[in-house]
């Protein structure tokens, strides 16, 4: 893959009369209007375009990628650092209802993506360990990921699993020297390269432990961990963690928390069941507290 995204647009143009008609066809429908091309699917383009799907495949493979979403998430880069400053999709002028559109648009096609690019069975693995684990603790960098690994604790919690979640880096090193063979470090960081999440995640390892890590691909995180949840989303314009990649993050969440859920049996139905009417009962998640 060509891991620069730099320039991708000012290469397309220049590009546009040395390829194959088919491919300065599909050039031509994404210079058109990149901003909204950058969300739209292989078939959508290939529509646009007039061509088959494998003549886009080649004009990305043409610049260098392995394939349409590598090409996807470099365009969406580039438009990132060079027309849009507010969001990879919003342009400074846009009315009130562009902006909603195309920032929800933005999310819709990230979500689309993630659930094509998700490795399964490796959830599956991932699920099945932490079902018949000793203890999952889940490890944090910033706010953001700290809020995702809150999220990964309680809902493991609720299923019975003796879970924790650490954002300080001290108690992080606790945590990680305390586990055994049959205990999880879950280390969640878009990012992936803080040196204190990388620490404990090697202490963790040297403990024995599961090391998971959900992070993008090709981080040091990622190469650290025995089990890595790769989520690549397209870059944001200001924040370096996107909105759409904490949603991503969440919908791993959900779909590890639904399948651990499904590996412990139906008994875990029943537990649910119980504690969402302990809650009602005492006025805790209840339809008669309206005041949120």
């Amino acid at each position: 893959m060509n891991s620069s995204s730099a320039g991708l647009l000012r290469r397309l143009q220049e590009s546009l009369e040395l390829v194959p008609k088919a491919q300065q066809r599909v050039l031509r429908a994404m210079l058109k209007d990149p901003a909204a091309i950058v969300n739209s699917t292989i078939e959508q383009i290939a529509r646009e375009a007039g061509v088959s799907m494998p003549s886009v495949i080649r004009a990305c493979r043409n610049f260098g990628y392995d394939g349409f979403r590598d090409f996807m998430l470099a365009l969406a880069q580039d438009l990132a650092v060079s027309n849009h400053q507010l969001h990879r999709s919003v342009s400074f002028n846009d009315a009130a209802p562009e902006v909603a559109a195309k920032i929800v648009q933005s999310a819709i096609s990230s979500l689309a993506a993630l659930e094509r690019q998700l490795d399964i069975e490796l959830l599956d693995t991932v699920a099945r360990k932490i079902a018949h684990a000793s203890r999952v603790d889940s490890y944090s960098v910033g706010s953001t990921s700290a809020f995702m690994s809150q999220e990964l604790q309680t809902r493991l919690f609720r299923l019975g699993i003796n879970a924790n979640a650490f954002s300080d880096p001290h108690q992080q090193l606790i945590s990680a020297s305390s586990l055994d063979e049959n205990g999880i470090a879950f280390v969640i960081s878009h990012v992936g390269s803080m040196p204190f999440a990388l620490e404990a995640a090697q202490v963790a390892k040297s403990r024995g432990a599961t090391v998971v890590a959900l992070t993008q691909a090709g981080t040091p995180l990622a190469e650290q961990a025995h089990l890595t949840i790769a989520v690549s989303v397209p870059q944001d314009a200001i924040m370096r963690v996107s909105t759409e990649a904490y949603l991503a993050h969440l919908l791993v969440i959900e779909i590890l928390a639904v399948r651990v859920a499904q590996n412990l049996g139906p008994g875990t139905i029943k537990k649910l069941k119980l504690f969402k009417d302990v809650l009602e009962q005492h006025g805790v998640d209840s339809v008669l507290h309206t005041n949120i």
